[in-house]
């Protein structure tokens, strides 16, 4: 029996980023870990009294790892991954009992775990400010790329394209479809510079639905030039991302942003925010722009478009940027965090 055992009740979701930063870190050190997961797919209140009730009794006082924002208040031997503060800075983006009872759950957990891994130096400062940890109890551990993000040849891009039945050329925006991923400001942007564009560039929106309110007010089957492909599987991601002439990813918030480093990794260039961890993920290799204002995210997007000089500079840059992030490292670093801890 391993001495490290795995909260592993991620597998009950469809593999998004921090599902995705959960599966890839697990297959690279399964040998070291014991996954604990329910014996059927639980979701919602189920999923969180099995977490709470039948968990601990299942550590047996090993080390417990807990990859997904959440773990049991039972146990304190706990290193727990926070990935983000969203339902406590902006809950208003939730339903509100999964708000409530993150707002609940987080400073609780937060401060009763044995330590703490944050993915980005912004989660670990609104951790220590908003869940009142000390910094010592933090460490920033950034997610990694996977090696199959890479500028894809021409014949995998046009297999992907008749498979997923989209236009060329395009504008891609990746994300699941919920309200910080800011879709109704980016639908607005697009409106004002269709005139100003290739008449054969549309945008395509790639996505899952989620707890979200966004298409309460928009609707995409009304927009010109807008095409939704829902859920796109992992292995079509890089010749999707390698397709496009840019990705445009004006989120509101991230505790990360796994996007656009997949995109700029694939050499495609990238329009994204300069609020919360983007900035500190990107490094000045993309188009920053405000995502509050639907001005600034048209502008970035024609800042792009119009210079070939400019694409073929964050294209070079890019790659640079996300070959400085992998999961085998991300993968080193968590390993030997918790074989430490495992000591204590």
């Amino acid at each position: 029996m391993n001495r490290i055992a795995l909260n592993a009740r991620f597998y009950a979701h469809r593999p998004t980023g921090m599902q995705r930063y959960a599966i890839e870190l697990f297959r690279r050190f399964a040998n070291q870990l014991d996954p604990l997961r329910p014996a059927m797919s639980l979701r919602g209140p189920a999923g969180h009294l099995w977490e709470q009730v039948y968990l601990p009794s299942a550590v047996r006082g090993r080390l417990l790892w807990s990859p997904n924002n959440t773990g049991p208040l039972a146990i304190a031997r706990q290193v727990c991954t926070i990935h983000d503060l969203i339902p406590i800075d902006r809950p208003e983006w939730f339903n509100p009992r999964f708000a409530q009872w993150y707002q609940w759950l987080l400073p609780r957990l937060a401060r009763r775990v044995q330590h703490i891994i944050a993915i980005s130096e912004y989660t670990k400062q609104r951790v220590i400010e908003r869940l009142h940890v000390p910094a010592s109890k933090v460490t920033v551990i950034p997610n990694g790329v996977d090696e199959r993000f890479s500028p894809r040849p021409a014949d995998e891009i046009a297999a992907m394209r008749q498979a997923l039945d989209l236009p060329s050329p395009y504008l891609l925006c990746v994300g699941s479809l919920e309200p910080r991923k800011n879709l109704p400001r980016l639908l607005d942007a697009w409106r004002l510079i269709q005139n100003s564009v290739d008449r054969d560039l549309e945008l395509v929106v790639a996505g899952a639905a989620g707890n979200s309110r966004v298409f309460g007010s928009v609707s995409l089957d009304s927009r010109p030039r807008v095409r939704c492909i829902g859920y796109v599987p992992d292995e079509r991601l890089p010749a999707l991302y390698s397709g496009a002439v840019a990705l445009v990813y004006p989120s509101l918030y991230e505790g990360f942003g796994l996007p656009p480093l997949e995109a700029m990794a694939c050499g495609t260039p990238v329009v994204t925010s300069r609020t919360t961890s983007l900035p500190e993920v990107v490094a000045a290799r993309t188009v920053l722009v405000d995502p509050e204002d639907v001005e600034s995210i048209a502008s970035g997007i024609l800042q792009i478009l119009s210079s070939a000089e400019l694409r073929d500079t964050l294209r070079k840059n890019g790659i640079e940027r996300a070959n400085q992030f992998s999961w085998a490292k991300s993968a080193e670093q968590t390993l030997g965090l918790l074989l430490n801890q495992s000591k204590n």
